[in-house]
């Protein structure tokens, strides 16, 4: 009877701590630290909490479908999306764009009458790259690896941006 008592306990532990993990990975909101926006793999336990967005956003992502991916064709894509996303990041953070990464397979907008909208980042072409998101418009899914070029052009493009990020009041002279 001891040894039963003690299984019991054992597993209603576990369950409860399995209880606590699932409520815990509710969305998160979209903030993290601007060292940590290139996700570094698929299991980096911080990005497979789904985000919540409420601002305009560029989120690189790569999901969980990248694991199956042959292991030096993975590895080289995602050095390659390492590179063009901190190249990137300059004129995001000079135009006022969050650049934040994820390893979830869903994101959510968040919707003027406090509801959440899913965006799904599964049965994609490529399972990474980036997800264009203006609060009030169409997202923009831009799958696999762009040049950092050619990744800022659909950013400037979508969010409908001017050429010149300069914020410097014009100089009078008399």
């Amino acid at each position: 009877m001891r040894w039963a008592e003690r299984a019991l306990l054992i597993v209603l532990g576990l369950a409860a701590c399995k209880d606590a993990r699932k409520t815990a990975r509710g969305p998160v909101a979209d903030t993290l630290d601007a060292a940590e926006y290139i996700p570094r793999d698929s299991v980096d336990s911080a990005l497979n909490a789904p985000r919540l967005i409420t601002e305009r956003t560029v989120i690189v992502f790569w999901v969980h479908a990248g694991d199956s991916l042959n292991a030096e064709d993975a590895a080289s894509a995602l050095e390659d999306l390492n590179y063009y996303t901190e190249k990137v990041s300059g004129p995001l953070k000079a135009y006022g764009i969050t650049l934040v990464p994820t390893n979830a397979d869903t994101v959510f907008l968040s919707l003027p009458n406090h509801q959440r909208r899913p965006i799904l980042l599964t049965g994609l072409e490529y399972p990474f790259g980036y997800l264009l998101i203006e609060p009030g418009g169409v997202e923009r899914v831009l799958a696999g690896v762009y040049a950092d070029d050619e990744l800022l052009d659909e950013i400037k493009a979508y969010f409908d941006l001017p050429d010149d990020t300069t914020k410097v009041a014009p100089r009078i002279t008399t």
